[in-house]
């Protein structure tokens, strides 16, 4: 396929991307790589063993999970506790909700199903929708967040009268080494990239973060808007970006990367 042919396409992928860099080349398309997030774990402490206890001590009823990389976390502190098999007993009595198939997935690799699933775009919004299902009033909610606290679904959880009990394992921070992204935003502005691909909110509030400090900012949102295609891969990172002032021209159906990679390759054949 060379539906890209020899396009500059700016990745800010950090986890995944190889993947993502060879579906692009697979697709005809020049990758140019540029990190704009690093999962940094916390540090374990007394909110983790507590978290763990309402779920092995069934105070927690409901347990929902936001992310495969959380769900293998919490499994790994369990693990480091000496009480992974316990958790895992637990979560087989709870009512178990997740956000999309990597949770899921993680989940089916240790003999466990949801009871409930997020349907696609797997955005809290389908969240709310599967957990609507539900009487939450008075009960114990274990949350298991993403890279940062979900203050959506934490408020929700509250209003419908449960009582949310919180974690975050890991957090989304900028890179160490930021100079590529210095690097990329100065070829965005002068127009030296054909599309930028965001995989992630954060990515692009982190690359904006960086035009800032940079004083950058309004030639980069410029440049996103008149010389360079911007590629979203869901409706929450969609979000993220009109909130930024930019307006992505590509969003595929499907919010994963390949059906992304294709709906740009689409656009530029176009």
């Amino acid at each position: 396929m060379s539906d890209l042919a020899g396009k500059r396409i700016a990745l800010l992928e950090a986890r995944m991307s190889g993947e993502l860099a060879n579906l692009i080349r697979r697709h005809g398309g020049e990758p140019v790589s540029a990190p704009a997030v690093r999962e940094v774990t916390r540090e374990a402490g007394a909110e983790v063993v507590a978290f763990i206890d309402s779920l092995i001590n069934r105070s927690a009823t409901v347990i929902v999970l936001q992310t495969g990389v959380g769900v293998s976390g919490l499994l790994a502190e369990a693990d480091k506790l000496g009480r992974k098999d316990e958790l895992l007993a637990a979560l087989k009595t709870l009512t178990i909700v997740c956000r999309g198939p990597k949770p899921t997935a993680v989940l089916s690799r240790h003999g466990l199903q949801p009871t409930l699933n997020a349907q696609s775009p797997f955005t809290t919004t389908e969240l709310l929708a599967a957990l609507s299902q539900l009487d939450l009033a008075g009960q114990t909610v274990a949350v298991l967040h993403y890279g940062e606290r979900n203050q959506a679904l934490a408020e929700a959880l509250t209003s419908r009268g449960a009582q949310p009990q919180e974690l975050v394992l890991y957090e989304w921070e900028l890179p160490a080494d930021t100079e590529p992204l210095k690097a990329i935003i100065g070829e965005i502005v002068a127009g030296q990239v054909d599309a930028v691909a965001f995989t992630s909110q954060v990515q692009a509030r982190h690359l904006f973060q960086i035009a800032a400090e940079l004083g950058r900012e309004d030639d980069l949102r410029s440049a996103l808007n008149a010389k360079t295609i911007v590629a979203s891969v869901g409706p929450t990172c969609t979000a993220a970006l009109h909130k930024l002032g930019v307006a992505p021209q590509v969003e595929p159906e499907n919010p994963k990367m390949g059906a992304m990679v294709v709906a740009l390759s689409q656009y530029f054949t176009r």
